[in-house]
């Protein structure tokens, strides 16, 4: 019989893999196939457009509907630049906590996963157990709605799905969405003594950027909706955290790039805020151009993550609830992949091991004893479903 490799040597297996964003995850992903393949267990795999990534999902159990997909991703944010105190890509236990790149953001969850899945091969589970392992989840989770599609293309549709996002296993039903441009705005370069016969990209860019601040203080003036309320801040913001233009004091500049987000509550609708943000970008635009036709701003939609609305009597809520005995109430200002699920009709939470403040921090880390929680939760869960 196969080895069972334990939630620990999974995790130290899945972080050896430098996963980054930028780089393919295929050596992971053939990994996780024979490691399932061995144990009897059929994956599939969704490729991206290049063919150099792919997300992982398989099915544990009856050929029937209604089962609970354990939903993670495998790429980890960089290193460079960090100041790591040992190798990010080896696991190094101490003081009761697992150090390296994705421990807690989210390979932990995934090893448990992976874990679980094995185990309810051999448990004879009568509801069936999905096993969905995205790319490119920290670059906007722009891998998980191809694999979403695939998976109801080829496995029968569970009815929820846990997203094993850091929660320190507690319930979170509820999230912002997100969504971003990249702005390139061009102007048309005088000296800044003459700046009535020019256009200044950054001058103009700061229209766009002042638009975000009256946006922002409209929604701390207003109040908030019902489902709003439970949010810090209970209301949608825009963000711009970089921007970059210009070649000198005293010339109105060429060109000027930022990147603008918006982070949704849930009932709020991203097209709506798209719609206002894209009629001011035309209102700046025109005022360009009427100084210098040639002049304008170009616009690249980066990425777009819907929220996640807690459910009234949803499914995915109330089997965590009774698997942790969790019965607080929690929210969270992050986007995950379960706005994503839900979009495609499954119920959805988000539940995993691991504090969020560790996502993406130089020695980024995971408690051991929320890996033991997290495998107590698994425990119970191939109970329930074999139940």
């Amino acid at each position: 019989m196969a080895e069972r490799l334990s939630p620990r040597d999974l995790l130290e297996k899945l972080v050896s893999f430098p996963t980054v964003s930028s780089e393919s995850n295929l050596p992971l992903v053939e990994w996780i196939e024979a490691y399932l393949a061995s144990h009897g267990i059929t994956a599939n795999r969704h490729y991206d457009d290049t063919g150099n990534k792919a997300a992982l999902f398989a099915h544990v159990g009856p050929d029937k509907t209604g089962g609970v997909v354990l939903s993670g991703h495998t790429d980890v944010v960089p290193v460079e630049g960090q100041p790591w105190e040992s190798d990010p890509f080896t696991v190094l236990e101490k003081d009761g906590r697992l150090y390296g790149r994705g421990t807690c953001d989210m390979k932990g969850f995934d090893a448990l996963a992976i874990w679980a899945l094995v185990e309810a091969q051999y448990a004879d589970v009568k509801r069936p157990l999905q096993l969905a392992l995205s790319y490119d989840e920290e670059i906007g989770c722009v891998g998980a709605p191809g694999m979403i599609a695939a998976m109801q293309e080829v496995l029968p549709k569970a009815s929820a799905v846990i997203v094993g996002e850091p929660s320190m296993m507690k319930t979170v039903s509820g999230h912002k969405g997100t969504m971003g441009y990249q702005v390139h705005l061009r102007g048309f370069e005088v000296h800044s003594s003459m700046l009535h016969r020019g256009v200044s990209a950054i001058m103009s860019g700061a229209k766009l950027i002042d638009w975000g601040n009256v946006k922002n203080a409209e929604g701390q003036a207003g109040e908030p909706s019902e489902m709003a309320s439970v949010f810090d801040p209970p209301f949608t913001t825009v963000h711009v955290g970089m921007i970059e233009g210009g070649v000198a004091h005293n010339i109105t500049a060429k060109d000027c790039r930022f990147e603008l987000d918006f982070r949704t509550v849930p009932g709020d609708r991203l097209a709506e805020w798209q719609a206002a943000f894209l009629a001011k970008v035309d209102e700046v635009q025109a005022e360009m151009q009427a100084v210098v036709p040639e002049t304008g701003i170009d616009l690249v939609e980066g990425f777009n993550v819907p929220a996640l609305a807690p459910e009234e009597n949803g499914e995915a809520e109330a089997l965590v609830r009774r698997l942790t005995g969790d019965n607080s109430s929690n929210v969270v200002s992050y986007a995950t992949e379960g706005g994503q699920f839900q979009e495609a009709g499954y119920s959805a939470v988000v539940c995993g091991p691991g504090d969020i403040a560790q996502a993406h921090q130089p020695n980024e880390y995971l408690e051991v004893s929320q890996l033991e929680a997290g495998q107590e939760f698994m425990h119970k869960l191939i109970k329930e479903l074999a139940g």
